[in-house]
């Protein structure tokens, strides 16, 4: 088999005939694409290009000319001064080579592209979703979070541009927080049809903005009426195997490099220095007795018979490898990750030819033709060496790259995509394991093979049995792996170059690990409980703050916890409905992928069942983590760094449980200004999601009615187990999570994710409810009014307190002034019934008394004791010494 050549039969051929596919434009189209099929819910075929250096292999001096081509061509279009002032992206993973190439084409602009690979202490500077794709988030991590801040054009490049819809969505995103312009779209080909091409015109005009296009081709693909029910029955007839039963453990069809068993030898390793000559052997021998024991066999299909035509590969030369310094400018990125700037070019372009020279001595001296295989999104490092390698060497140079794309090989000179190798991803993506690519390797012709990795693909999982470089080696004779350093950026003294993944249970908390993520650091092993009064005194006399220490756990008695399930049993399908109609608001207005946030730890359990109606409703798995807030302290900015890290800041929805006054909703949106103006980190939105919204300070809420929401009743026993949490400077450093404790020893107690149940098992009968409450919502004016604000300043001055920071209005609030806090007197509003059940049994115990108030916007308020020392009120804290 050789699949090196297809004879002058056009690549696509093979999927015209059988599904009708029409490929139609300019003359040089066929030259640049040709067709191959996909599972995929939206789109069957695939374009496959010849000159993107992705699927196909190609000379790599075809390749970088077409970028550079199309990235001349824009600097005409703009002209020097405002090539000058223009800023690069390119999309992941398939456009990121193209899109470096085109920056250097233009010759003045600084390149970024957007990556699936978030790296941790680099805040994202934006993100956007790829509809069509495998694989559709992408975030932007430039070092200068500047660099898309410039009002100059932006350039956008992807390998095709088919419908538009990946550039509109990136230009949105970018435009609402960074407005320019001008804009210039750049692809290999445009094939978008006539209705697709007024959109783009239609769009400009929305945001007021010139948007050129660059293509170096264009045409359309006609697609007959049931092409996509037709393409998936296609896949599935090749995907199934073929009549001997051999097929790869992915479904493949063509060659696919897969070993039949497990090696029984040790992993392959880096070169003759690292394995003795003996153990080399074995490794080798172990490798060609598996091929020989089961060669993989694939279809050959070459017409429409109903059996296909079977193709065996055969073993060739046992798996060797050597490894290669290229001796990389220290310093130097690796890519446009993080931002590649003219000066970072010069510095690559003196590099390049020393680089080539060490490749060109390792290669064997008889190899005739050679592949530059590079890895994902890292494509124009290997593009760059390989072109320079090329005008080195008499050997015919090829270069192409792997990939997270699955497509269908068949073995056929008007396919594409003729064979496919399968391995496991080697980088510990933050989407976890899985497959990963490489296409038209096996049975190519080559005799040796330079795959380039950075430092974070070097791993385990490269160098195992099943991994990349065992595929390669079962093909190929020779197998050299150049390993370039992964750039981070230089990180702030203010920024910790890595923070410590979420606390997660068992090990820190009762939920579930999925349940939620806890960005603190453990403080269990610390005492740091007080007695209330000696808490409050040092509290209100300034000589702490209330996030210093802990109260000691409030321990239920009998009575009271049978007032918590008797309160939970008549009030679990009205949080229910609560929940349902927060969460359905949130993922209608803030985010359809939202990342819960909860504000430990009264947040926390409404942030998990907030995920868990996400789940039930619509079978989404939301992210959810617990961060804390202190008053007076803000927000723990570690634990913004690490969501703006890992997540696109704008999908960030705050949970808490319920409102009071406001303070906290104030202090939010203070801290999150504050953080965004010092850490250069932009998109959270300060508005919290709440269950309930007495005070009338938010816009996204459950209900705005003050009930008893049994999760208020009680402290960490009905929040996993985990106590509020501190911020203490000997405890807290500048790069540390705020702290908390996991009391574990009240596990015989602990009712949290019975109370979740319960709610949870609600779900289903008030679906309908939700349903229509969350359309009245929709239309409703909701903006905030804060008269509980008001409502707590007339409280304040009328019962002489003169501190708002004492009154505590909501069920919620004067709960925890019982449970924590020294209480001065309870007003209740005339007739609250059992909602208040709970406050009345705690404030009869604690002695404080209950006034019953006509006028009340809440259901009641706790008001803690002012001006509070244990000498002015005597052994029972109830005389007031003002």
């Amino acid at each position: 088999m050789n699949i090196s050549a297809n004879n002058g039969v056009w690549s696509g051929s093979w999927v015209a005939e059988r599904l009708g596919v029409e490929l139609v434009g300019d003359d040089g189209l066929r030259a640049l694409l040709g067709l191959a099929l996909r599972r995929n819910p939206k789109r069957a075929h695939l374009l496959v290009s010849h000159v993107l250096g992705k699927h196909v292999p190609q000379s790599p001096s075809v390749v970088y000319g077409h970028g550079f081509g199309l990235g001349r061509r824009v600097r005409e279009l703009l002209g020097e001064r405002e090539a000058a002032r223009s800023v690069v992206l390119g999309y992941a993973e398939t456009a990121t080579g193209l899109g470096h190439s085109v920056a250097d084409g233009i010759g003045l602009a600084p390149y970024l592209h957007s990556t699936r690979r978030p790296v941790p202490g680099v805040a994202p500077a934006g993100g956007f979703e790829e509809s069509h794709s495998h694989a559709t988030s992408h975030l932007l991590l430039p070092e200068d979070p500047a660099l898309l801040a410039a009002d100059g054009p932006l350039v956008l490049v992807d390998d095709e541009f088919s419908t538009g819809n990946t550039v509109l969505n990136t230009i949105r995103d970018l435009h609402d927080r960074y407005p320019r312009k001008r804009y210039v779209v750049v692809a290999l080909v445009d094939m978008r049809s006539a209705a697709d091409a007024g959109r783009l015109a239609a769009f400009a005009e929305e945001i007021d903005a010139r948007v050129d296009l660059v293509a170096a081709a264009s045409g359309t693909v006609r697609l007959p009426e049931g092409v996509l029910e037709k393409g998936q029955q296609l896949v599935a007839r090749y995907e199934g195997g073929d009549a001997t039963g051999a097929s790869s453990a992915a479904g493949a069809s063509g060659p696919v490099a897969q070993f039949p068993a497990p090696l029984t030898g040790a992993p392959l390793e880096a070169d003759s220095q690292r394995t003795s000559p003996g153990a080399r052997d074995c490794v080798e021998s172990a490798a060609t007795a598996a091929w020989a024991r089961s060669a993989p066999t694939a279809p050959h299909p070459t017409d429409n018979r109903t059996t296909p035509h079977l193709t065996t590969i055969h073993p060739v030369h046992p798996p060797h490898l050597t490894r290669v310094d290229l001796h990389w400018p220290p310093g130097l990125p690796d890519g446009g990750r993080h931002g590649f700037t003219p000066a970072h070019r010069i510095r690559l372009e003196s590099a390049l030819p020393l680089m080539a020279a060490r490749l060109a001595e390792a290669l064997p001296p008889d190899a005739r033709r050679v592949l530059m295989l590079g890895f994902e999104e890292l494509m124009y490092t290997p593009l760059r060496v390989a072109r320079e390698l090329e005008a080195l060497v008499t050997a015919e140079v090829r270069y192409s790259t792997t990939t997270r794309s699955p497509v269908l090989a068949v073995d056929d000179p008007g396919y594409a995509i003729r064979s496919r190798l399968v391995f496991p991803a080697h980088d510990n993506p933050a989407d976890g394991p899985g497959e990963r690519y490489a296409y038209n390797v096996a049975g190519a012709g080559f005799d040796a093979v330079v795959l380039f990795v950075d430092s974070t693909g070097d791993t385990p999982e490269l160098h195992a049995p099943d991994g990349l470089l065992a595929h390669l080696g079962a093909h190929v004779p020779h197998v050299l792996l150049a390993v370039v350093p992964s750039y981070v950026p230089a990180l702030s003294e203010e920024s910790p170059a890595m923070l410590p993944e979420p606390l997660r249970g068992p090990a820190f908390s009762s939920y579930a690990p999925d349940d939620v993520g806890w960005l603190l650091q453990d403080l269990s092993d610390v005492t740091l409980e007080a007695p209330t009064e000696e808490r409050e005194e040092a509290i209100q006399s300034g000589g702490a703050h209330y996030a210093e220490s802990l109260p000691v756990e409030y321990q239920p008695s009998d009575q009271y916890q049978a007032l918590f399930h008797a309160a939970l049993g008549t009030s679990a399908a009205r949080i229910a409905h609560a929940v349902g109609v927060v969460t359905e608001t949130v993922l209608a207005e803030r985010s359809p992928r939202p990342v819960l946030v909860s504000l430990a730890r009264a947040g926390t359990p409404v942030g998990v069942l907030m995920r868990r109606w996400a789940r039930f409703r619509y079978g989404l798995d939301l992210p959810h983590y617990a961060v804390s807030i202190v008053r007076g302290r803000g927000i723990d900015a570690n634990a913004l760094r690490w969501l703006a890290a890992h997540h696109d800041p704008r999908d960030v929805v705050f949970v808490d449980g319920w409102t009071g006054k406001g303070a906290i909703t104030r202090e939010l949106a203070d801290a999150i200004a504050e953080f965004e103006g010092q850490a250069g980190v932009t998109g959270f939105d300060p508005e919290i999601a709440v269950l309930a919204d007495p005070g009338s300070c938010v816009r996204t809420y459950g209900t705005r009615e003050d009930f008893l929401i049994p999760s208020a009743c009680l402290n960490s026993t009905v929040s996993g187990l985990i106590s509020r949490t501190v911020l203490r400077a000997d405890l807290v450093g500048p790069h540390d999570f705020h702290g908390a404790k996991f009391y574990r020893e009240l596990a015989g107690a602990d009712v949290s994710v019975a109370f979740l149940d319960t709610v949870a098992g609600r779900f289903g009968e008030v679906v309908d409810a939700v349903d229509a409450a969350v359309k009245e919502l929709a239309v409703a004016d909701r903006t905030p009014t804060w008269e509980g604000w008001a409502a707590v300043e007339r409280i304040s001055e009328e019962y002489g307190i003169h501190d708002v920071n004492l009154v505590k209005p909501g069920v919620g609030e004067t709960t925890r002034v019982l449970l924590r806090r020294v209480p001065w007197k309870i007003l209740a509003r005339a007739g609250a019934g059992a909602d208040l059940d709970h406050v009345r049994l705690l404030a009869e115990q604690r002695g404080v008394p209950v006034e019953e108030v006509g006028e009340l916007p809440y259901t009641c308020v706790g008001l803690i004791h002012p001006k509070y020392t244990r000498g002015a009120t005597g052994a029972d804290g109830r005389a007031v010494n003002l």
